[in-house]
């Protein structure tokens, strides 16, 4: 089935519709605040970029989340999840408004880092919330296709936000100013979006529970008790805990990626002192990311229907490993954008299969732990990455070594992952 007979079969359930729409909103906010953050920490004419530069700034929004994200999970799995999808919006709101008026006052270094990253931890509830709300708004055998739209459609609508947001910076004024200008409007547009989630029945989304939750406060001084229960239930189903090492594994190399092309168009493509050029390219990077994602909408589900989703997972990872080997003997503009293509469409199908086989996998009681779980494996992946590539590329991005190391990284991750998933029971073949 194509993408928009997915997005047919699932936009009949008017939940669902609510959910979705609710998701896109937020999402281009997310895509322009976050363009607005990469001008303001990556493409500044003041700042001189490097290596270590770039993994501190994802570093220090990504890291603490580590420490947030148990908590979340534990909430979201007691919290009326619609709830969490509104208050998480006006919150977002509020924050990010408070984000532009330090950058207006031009107040930069640790205090604008931790509201950035309040903001970004407020993201993650609401992100998590999302995926664990949407198995109560379709049939269970229309989670893949649910998840291909729904999870597609949000990357494409953040990177069509990116996109805005960079387009306003062009025109409603120059540097800072005219990023906490595009911050105000991203802020705007999350109000927008808790108003859209608050049309939603306040019980439509969970959690299901076969007892009443226990007093917050003392589950979230159990936290570790809670997470440690979510970890023993990942790990009594397998094909949900081999899914996330997976998942895991290519974060990584996609982390050492995406830092690696910034550097890239920020200081070997581009003079250091052409921070428009850099930018502007890097735009176009995300585009052609944006077109690998919607491809993998609309192959990933029909693709699925024919093979077993870890077989689909396993070929992702091949693919992306073959378009990082190109790079260990060309590298171009051209060859970086059809890679961002190929990467973001391998990325994004086994984003797709991983979100599902977690959902069949795991029990509503535990989907916000073990979601948060997931967001948490992600984060800690790209630290280390940002920690790695800090250690080994060099200011321009351009290494050869690092490359090889990325494709062998995919290369290998498929291959184990390929080999652990053959070996399933044929119940959970059938399944996952």
């Amino acid at each position: 089935m194509s993408f928009a007979g997915d997005l047919k079969a699932v936009a009949r359930h008017r939940d669902f519709r609510r959910l979705y729409v609710t998701r896109l909103t937020s999402q281009a906010s997310d895509g322009m605040f976050q363009s607005a953050l990469a001008s303001l920490f990556f493409f500044s004419p003041e700042k001189q970029t490097s290596a270590s530069n770039v993994a501190a700034s994802f570093a220090t929004l990504l890291l603490p989340y580590s420490l947030v994200g148990p908590f979340a999970g534990v909430l979201l799995d007691r919290w009326r999840r619609r709830q969490v999808l509104v208050v998480a919006n006006l919150l977002r709101a509020a924050m990010v408004t408070g984000v532009a008026v330090l950058v207006f006052a031009g107040v930069s270094g640790l205090p604008l880092y931790a509201a950035v990253l309040a903001c970004l931890s407020v993201n993650r509830f609401f992100l998590s919330g999302l995926s664990a709300a949407l198995p109560h708004v379709v049939q269970p055998n229309e989670l893949v296709m649910a998840n291909s739209v729904s999870t597609t459609s949000g990357t494409i609508v953040a990177i069509s936000g990116a996109g805005v947001g960079y387009l306003l910076n062009r025109v409603v004024g120059e540097g800072s100013t005219a990023d906490g200008r595009v911050i105000l409007v991203a802020a705007a547009i999350y109000l927008g979006a808790a108003a859209l989630a608050a049309r939603m029945d306040r019980d439509l989304l969970g959690p299901d529970l076969d007892t009443g939750p226990p007093e917050t406060r003392q589950a979230v001084r159990h936290v570790a008790a809670g997470m440690v229960d979510g970890a023993r239930h990942v790990w009594a189903h397998r094909p949900a805990g081999h899914a996330l090492a997976a998942i895991g594994a290519h974060r990584f190399f996609y982390g050492i990626s995406t830092i690696t092309v910034i550097l890239l168009f920020r200081s070997y493509f581009n003079l250091p002192s052409d921070v428009d050029g850099g930018f502007a390219g890097l735009a176009e990077v995300f585009a052609a990311s944006g077109a690998g994602v919607l491809l993998a909408a609309v192959v990933t589900p029909e693709i699925t229907h024919r093979i077993r989703k870890a077989t689909w997972m396993t070929v992702c990872f091949a693919l992306a490993a073959a378009m990082e080997a190109v790079y260990v003997g060309w590298l171009n503009e051209g060859l970086v954008i059809l890679g961002a293509f190929v990467v973001g469409m391998a990325a994004q199908g086994s984003k797709i299969c991983v979100d599902t086989i977690v959902q069949e996998s795991i029990d509503d009681a535990y989907r916000g732990r073990v979601f948060s779980f997931y967001d948490v494996v992600f984060n800690i992946a790209f630290v280390s990455a940002a920690v790695f590539a800090a250690l080994t590329l060099p200011a321009d991005g351009n290494s050869r070594v690092v490359f090889g190391v990325i494709s062998a990284g995919y290369a290998a991750t498929a291959l184990v992952y390929g080999r652990i998933s053959s070996r399933r029971t044929p119940s959970s073949l059938s399944r996952n």
